[in-house]
């Protein structure tokens, strides 16, 4: 009769807790996805800004082209990239090219007193702030998701209904610490 009532009490538990389990993945799942599209957003707020900004640019600086292309071609990279890691090697090179296109102010000293330059500049730099954010909230999900797939036994539930674990959005050595500057 112990056993009885130990086994039922062990079925019960079992019985609670794994609804339970599946539904904090799925809420871990959900945030990740969340915070993907916060990121999504800002993503798109840059390549929006990057056309005026190489038009603007442009006007003061047309011979400049090869600068102005690898910005071009930078930004249809990003925008065409579909998985995490591709979009972090993507936007890499991004700001890779937006690093070359801003130092070309040092050398057109009459681009960098032009007002449509300077408000883009601004709202780029906010861009790349608010990009930073969403990056940090979406790496911190995918490390609970990450961590809750591989700890037991939560592993357990998450293996039974195919739980994955997610890329990070990484950015490389270099780029993580010089960000792109965009204040003269």
């Amino acid at each position: 009769m112990n056993i009885t009532i130990i086994l039922a009490v062990i079925i019960v538990i079992i019985i609670i807790w794994f609804p339970g389990v599946y539904n904090m993945l799925v809420r871990s799942r959900n945030r990740v996805k969340e915070s993907w599209s916060d990121i999504d957003v800002q993503l798109k707020r840059r390549y929006d800004l990057i056309p005026n900004l190489v038009e603007t640019v442009k006007g003061y600086a047309a011979h400049e082209k090869q600068t102005l292309d690898a910005v071009i071609n930078a930004r249809a990279a990003a925008m065409s990239a579909q998985t995490v890691k591709e979009h972090g090697q993507a936007e890499n090179m991004l700001s890779g090219a937006l690093k070359s296109l801003f130092a070309l102010s040092e050398a057109y000293p009459q681009l960098r007193a032009v007002e449509s330059f300077a408000k883009l500049q601004d709202e780029l730099s906010d861009t790349e702030n608010k990009i930073q954010a969403a990056r940090r909230f979406y790496n911190t999900n995918v490390m609970t998701l990450n961590t809750q797939v591989e700890q037991f036994p939560t592993n357990v539930v998450a293996n039974m209904f195919s739980f994955k674990k997610e890329e990070f959005f990484q950015l490389n050595e270099s780029a993580a610490r010089e960000p792109v500057q965009v204040k003269f």
